[in-house]
């Protein structure tokens, strides 16, 4: 028995087909970036044979995943067969001005990549899937092996760099705030904003061999900065004001409204706190944060969430939301104070 298929059933079958492929794409995007494919097209075209001695690869099967890559704009062939790059292939060198290639690196390693292979038992058993891939949580991971520390590190500074500016223009920071960061990393968030507020003095909390890798001195005035070396789940350092950036996502609801507690414990009077994060808007739209959502469903405990769930937590915490303030990225400052 045949089944005749329309133009549109037809069609849509093809969209699946095709869209199921596409996580060749990012591990194309992976090889390129590996291979410092951009580096070396920095001074200009390169015929393939030329570029694949360079950069130490065969040139048959370099052309290939270029070539797939230039269907997005990422490098393209020129009309005399040279790879060329572009201006969306140029973040991917290590010394442009907003390398994301340690990023690429870092999104497609094995700790994301075997788990995104397993989605369908984080999806039927509701939680993330790291742990039985791995041996041991997303964090406890780092202790095994010092070069994922460096890669998950220098990953996360490429995404958040270009995202560091936009946040710290939103936040509304008066003269003399003492402000805390909590889990601020090597500190490029804080000194930026340290930049942008002059009349704030910025405090660096996090894990003890975190914070020795921070870049505050690149400031050049330590009177405007400290740092400070704890567990954000048993105490914070006391302050006016609450810096946290992809923090809250990496948690449970409940681990969140533990973090959210010690900040209101140690806040002084009349002090705000600051959760960047994405947040979810409502309906079918495309959002960066979904994607990331279901990164952080197989290899967190944590999840993106919607304004209506930042709230509960801040609730649960004994704050109130006083609202969500975007930025010019794809990041939001919700701003909370003591309830």
């Amino acid at each position: 028995m045949s089944i005749d298929q329309s133009d549109a059933d037809r069609a849509n079958a093809f969209f699946l087909l095709d869209e199921v492929l596409q996580f060749f794409w990012p591990a194309a995007l992976r090889a390129a970036a590996e291979l410092r494919v951009a580096d070396h097209l920095a001074d200009g075209p390169l015929p393939v044979q030329d570029l694949a001695k360079a950069v130490g690869a065969d040139p048959r099967n370099l052309y290939r995943a270029l070539r797939l890559l230039a269907t997005r704009g990422v490098f393209a062939e020129d009309a005399e067969g040279r790879i060329a790059l572009t201006p969306k292939a140029d973040p991917l060198r290590s010394d442009a001005p907003n390398s994301v290639r340690s990023g690429v690196i870092m999104v497609t390693d094995a700790m994301f990549w075997s788990t995104s292979g397993a989605i369908t038992d984080s999806v039927r058993e509701g939680g993330p899937v790291f742990e039985r891939i791995f041996g041991v949580p997303f964090f406890e991971y780092f202790a095994t092996d010092p070069a994922t520390v460096a890669l998950f590190h220098e990953g996360m500074a490429s995404y958040s760099d270009s995202e560091n500016l936009p946040v710290a223009r939103a936040l509304p920071l008066a003269g003399g705030t003492r402000l805390v960061e909590i889990g601020g990393g090597h500190g490029h968030l804080l000194r930026t904003v340290l930049r942008e507020h002059p009349g704030v003095h910025g405090v660096l909390f996090d894990r003890p061999h975190v914070v020795a890798e921070h870049g505050l001195g690149e400031l050049g005035d330590d009177t405007r900065w400290e740092t400070a070396e704890g567990d954000f789940f048993d105490k914070v350092p006391a302050g006016d004001a609450y810096l946290m950036k992809r923090v809250l996502h990496d948690w449970s609801d409940d681990e969140c409204v533990e973090i959210l507690s010690r900040c209101r414990d140690a806040m002084h009077p009349g002090g705000r706190i600051y959760a960047v994060d994405t947040v979810i808007p409502e309906g079918n739209a495309y959002d960066h944060g979904k994607v990331l959502d279901v990164l952080l469903m197989v290899a967190f405990t944590g999840r993106e969430r919607t304004a209506a769930e930042f709230a509960t937590l801040f609730d649960r915490a004994g704050l109130t939301v006083e609202r969500v303030i975007p930025t010019d990225s794809v990041m939001s400052v919700v701003e909370g104070s003591r309830a």
